[in-house]
């Protein structure tokens, strides 16, 4: 058994065949959590899986590039059908993620590639989507709840908010991880698990998945992105993490079926599934 921890088969890419490619899956042994990156695709993300009575499941968050802070060009992506949003509203977002089929807040996080060109509104930029962060942060506590956290260009600040007592028992997965061994270390000791992706071919993360322990790692594609040579088709899907679960194999010197047991269990007791 696999699981694709990190898939979103609720953006518009997938509107023409979801539900094959989500059907091939399961036939295949291959699980899987669309993860929300509005309300709208949150609420997709619950509506496929309340489809489907095993193995497909949603996580319900606001991504940091759908603030619409006032500070930045925002650009919309055909692909994902995601709105952009001023404001964070805690009580809709609480009861998309009170649904049974909604495992984790996410994606959540901090984005700071496309910001503003001047000190004061970078600042101010940063400041919001720290404010927003927060909110969603407390959110997963008060639900209980794993959040699966995006980071672009703001690793260290991250952590730093992470390490703040009232959030030190949240638990959760690093979406995506691109940082540095030392970065890694950090937040395997707050006790988030590190999420590995395609990305893993187009940088040099070896020594990064040779250092994190099996028991901390999660497999994942954010398909309809991050598509990699080898894979045959331009466009994602959750079967990729096949090939993830044989780079790590190969990297670790261990066997395929070591693998996936093991990340298939974690994301089982991470995500309570």
């Amino acid at each position: 058994m696999l699981i694709d921890t990190h898939a979103h088969l609720n953006f518009n890419a997938f509107n023409e065949d979801r539900e094959k490619i989500i059907k091939e899956c399961l036939k295949n042994n291959i699980w899987m959590i669309n993860v929300g990156t509005d309300y709208k695709t949150s609420k997709k993300a619950i509506d496929i899986a309340n489809k489907y009575p095993q193995g497909v499941f949603a996580a319900v968050g606001f991504h940091p590039i759908n603030l619409d802070t006032g500070l930045v060009k925002m650009r919309v992506d055909p692909n994902e059908g995601s709105e952009f949003e001023n404001f964070f509203d805690y009580e809709k977002y609480k009861e998309l993620a009170e649904e049974k089929k909604a495992v984790a807040v996410g994606e959540i996080g901090l984005d700071f590639w496309r910001r503003p060109k001047s000190k004061k509104k970078r600042e101010e930029f940063k400041k919001k989507q720290k404010e927003l962060f927060l909110k969603e942060l407390n959110l997963a506590k008060e639900l209980n709840l794993p959040v699966i956290l995006h980071c672009r260009l703001a690793l260290d600040d991250m952590i730093e908010i992470l390490r703040v007592p009232v959030f030190c028992e949240l638990s959760g997965v690093i979406h995506c991880f691109t940082g540095n061994l030392e970065q890694a270390r950090k937040f395997l000791e707050m006790g988030f698990y590190i999420g590995f992706n395609g990305i893993i071919f187009k940088l040099d993360m070896d020594a990064v998945i040779k250092k994190t322990p099996m028991e901390k790692i999660l497999i994942e594609t954010d398909c309809p992105y991050l598509t990699f040579p080898g894979f045959g088709e331009e466009r994602n899907n959750p079967f990729g993490v096949r090939y993830i679960t044989e780079k790590i194999a190969d990297l670790k010197n261990l066997s395929l079926k070591e693998v996936e047991e093991t990340t298939f269990k974690n994301a089982k007791d991470l995500f309570k599934i």
